[in-house]
């Protein structure tokens, strides 16, 4: 899991708040009566699923482990024809964006891929969800926090967030942003560098030392936690306003191709 639950729901409550009300109204029929920050964790909730889409074959749109940067070449990416040509989660992306631009898709399959999207892009924000393949992107390093054992994915999947002790309202409250420059500067990316950004920002995590983490390593890290979930957000809502309404021009910028 990437973020636990309440990370998740940060993410997607950030970006509702960022949605325009054209957004807001098209999505309506995709969260089936639900709210944004509820259907952010299906994907997660699923994986209980017995089934081997479920137990498996989805398990790897959660992420993307490399070694190095140069692994990740997005030129080689085409958008893939069924769910088993999806290989992981930047595949992921560019195929649910297709399906929630095409007309012709069926209202399923939109809400599929519709409540993956909004999860997986909290994923990718998660910088150990960008760790490396030999060690599970950090699940393989055991680490303690505040003397309870652990690993360096579930550190930052959930120990760091629920550490804030606030509920994810509260949170997105906290951190959530209006300023302009800040948020046209997050939004002037793309799917692709949201993935390099997470693998540079894992690379510097690797460094644990002697592994045992109290109050100085929530004091250093976490500025880039809340960025993180902050980014995640605002470049979530770029992305739905983008597909949803094509009049959202202050957000177009987070898609360009």
């Amino acid at each position: 899991m990437a973020w636990g639950q309440n990370g998740h729901r940060v993410v997607a409550q950030i970006a509702f708040n960022h949605l325009t009300p054209n957004t807001q109204q098209a999505i309506l029929p995709l969260l089936a009566g639900e709210k944004l920050a509820e259907v952010s964790t299906w994907p997660d909730e699923m994986r209980s699923n017995p089934t081997d889409f479920w137990q498996k074959q989805s398990t790897p749109w959660h992420y993307i482990n490399m070694s190095k940067a140069s692994e990740f070449n997005p030129a080689t990416y085409e958008i893939p024809e069924t769910k088993n040509d999806i290989k992981d989660a930047y595949a992921l992306m560019i195929k649910a964006t297709d399906v929630l631009n095409d007309s012709k898709a069926s209202i399923e399959d939109k809400q599929f891929y519709f409540k993956f999207l909004v999860h997986v892009v909290g994923d990718i924000h998660q910088p150990m969800h960008v760790g490396r393949s030999e060690d599970w992107g950090g699940n393989k390093v055991k680490v303690k926090f505040f003397g309870k054992e652990s690993n360096l994915h579930s550190l930052w999947d959930t120990l760091m967030v629920e550490n804030q002790n606030l509920s994810f309202t509260e949170f997105t409250t906290f951190i959530d942003t209006k300023d302009s420059k800040i948020i046209a500067k997050y939004l002037n990316s793309q799917p692709k560098d949201w993935v390099i950004e997470s693998f540079y920002e894992a690379e510097k995590l690797y460094n644990i030392g002697d592994a045992d983490f109290k109050y100085n390593y929530v004091y250093e890290q976490n500025p880039l936690m809340k960025q993180r979930l902050t980014q995640g957000g605002i470049r979530l809502a770029g992305l739905l306003n983008g597909i949803f309404d094509k009049s959202a021009k202050p957000l177009i910028n987070a898609l360009k191709k």
